[in-house]
């Protein structure tokens, strides 16, 4: 169920807002505590901000496989996403250090702008990030499901070069 997404936003964004905070603060408790700060971030939500991922543009993905201390067996995946920012003066990261899924819907080469993303829980307890790329107007936006232990966020200013 989505609470903060186009088809939300589109149908009464401050309502969607309200009831997806409120859906954070309801499950506070079961957060991994990084993705609960984010969510309900002014700042993260805000396009005039400039940490906010709204119209970031992907610089690059990168998915690894990672092995626990001397077992093979023992691997997990994490992904790490590196936008430029929407001012392209810093470049916005989110790492999730262990991944249990990941689901890419694309129909279009052009992922776009990043649009609207949201965090909620699947029924395992494990962290769902679900990120909505704007495409172009003829395209269905491509979507990212990412299911993971938790994210980690970095904002990193670009130093103009003098």
């Amino acid at each position: 169920m989505a609470f903060y997404l186009s088809k939300e936003r589109d149908a009464d964004v401050v309502g969607a807002y309200r009831r997806y905070l409120q859906y954070l603060r309801d499950h506070r408790h079961e957060f991994p505590p990084n993705a609960y700060a984010l969510g309900t971030a002014e700042w993260y939500h805000n396009p005039s901000d400039r940490r906010c991922p709204h119209d970031g543009w992907l610089e690059n993905v990168i998915i690894s496989g990672i092995a626990t201390k001397g077992h093979h067996r023992g691997r997990f995946t994490s992904i790490r996403i590196r936008l430029l920012g929407a001012y392209h003066d810093g470049y916005i990261e989110f790492f999730y250090p262990h991944v249990f899924g990941c689901e890419i819907q694309t129909n279009t080469p052009n992922l776009g702008d990043w649009r609207y993303d949201e965090f909620r829980l699947d029924s395992n307890g494990h962290l769902i990030h679900e990120i909505e790329w704007a495409g172009t107007p003829l395209e269905k936006p491509a979507r990212w499901i990412i299911t993971s232990s938790d994210v980690e966020f970095r904002w990193t200013a670009i130093t103009p070069s003098v």
